[in-house]
């Protein structure tokens, strides 16, 4: 099988192709909030730039933010469990729900906000691939406000064959082609919206602005491993430095600590001698 060089999952390849293909943005959000795709009134990208020289910065985020009818809507890809992210979404829910409002405007005018993550691992227990969490009573479980929504889309948990009547799993599953021959299956169900991605995918992919994008950002993500890896050693050569200075000063305090017990010792021998002469005496 011919596997991908990049695949969908790439977060510099996602976003140059939907800054591109807006319409495919806007069909894919679509599927994944379950909104009407002819419904959609206002679609308007409020981050389409892509940093340049900063794409290999640790804190540089590729996602793609959106008004959505009056919505704010965050997409982001991410592959790598870190271990936080279900605090890292509700930080970006927060800060994007925050931001929405300018200071002296009403709460009330604070908009839905919508934040959709992409995962390429396993984040909850469940066996369901996608979840939606809102802010809930713990018991009655009613509804706080409308306006918290939260989605994640578990890859790995997507079911092993899907249908061209499903958009939601179509989009995911073409998020998870590993090969060209996965791609020939999802063309073979003949949804045009997927037959559009698939050749914005080779057409994006052969541009010689993304490939040394992504060459920069891959040396500068080596450059950032050496870095620490050299720091660590650093670190590790210092603080075994440190620790043999602390062991030496440990050393000189108990030689201190025994010289001064012998010499008490000493002394003591020393009286008692004094003391057997008298008594010999």
């Amino acid at each position: 099988m011919a596997k991908l060089q990049y695949t969908f999952k790439n977060d510099l390849l996602f976003k140059m192709l939907f800054m591109k293909y807006p319409d495919l943005l806007k069909r894919l959000v679509s599927e994944l909030i379950s909104i009407n795709y002819e419904s959609i009134e206002q679609f308007i990208i409020t981050n389409p730039e892509i940093p340049g020289d900063r794409t290999g910065d640790k804190f540089c985020r590729l996602d793609i933010n959106m008004i959505v009818n009056g919505q704010r809507v965050d997409l982001e890809i991410q592959v790598n469990d870190e271990g936080d992210y279900a605090e890292r979404s509700l930080f970006y829910w927060a800060r994007e729900f925050s931001t929405a409002i300018s200071a002296g405007e009403d709460y009330i005018q604070l908009p839905r906000t919508i934040i959709i993550s992409i995962l390429d691992f396993k984040l909850f227990s469940c066996t369901e691939y996608h979840s939606e969490y809102q802010a809930l009573e713990v018991t009655r479980h009613t509804q706080l406000t409308d306006k918290m929504s939260l989605h994640y889309f578990e890859l790995p948990k997507l079911p092993e064959v899907t249908t061209a009547e499903n958009g939601r799993e179509l989009w995911l599953t073409l998020f998870n082609a590993k090969t060209e021959e996965d791609f020939t299956k999802i063309k073979a169900l003949g949804v045009p919206a997927m037959e559009q991605a698939i050749g914005a995918y080779h057409e994006i992919t052969a541009e010689s602005t993304f490939r040394e994008s992504e060459r920069l950002r891959i040396r500068a993500s080596h450059d950032e491993a050496q870095a620490l890896g050299n720091a660590e050693r650093r670190g590790e050569a210092r603080g075994e430095a440190r620790a043999e200075k602390r062991a030496a000063k440990e050393r000189k305090r108990m030689q201190s600590i025994i010289d001064d017990k012998d010499a008490e010792n000493e002394k003591l021998r020393n009286q008692l001698k004094e003391l057997q002469a008298k008594f010999d005496e």
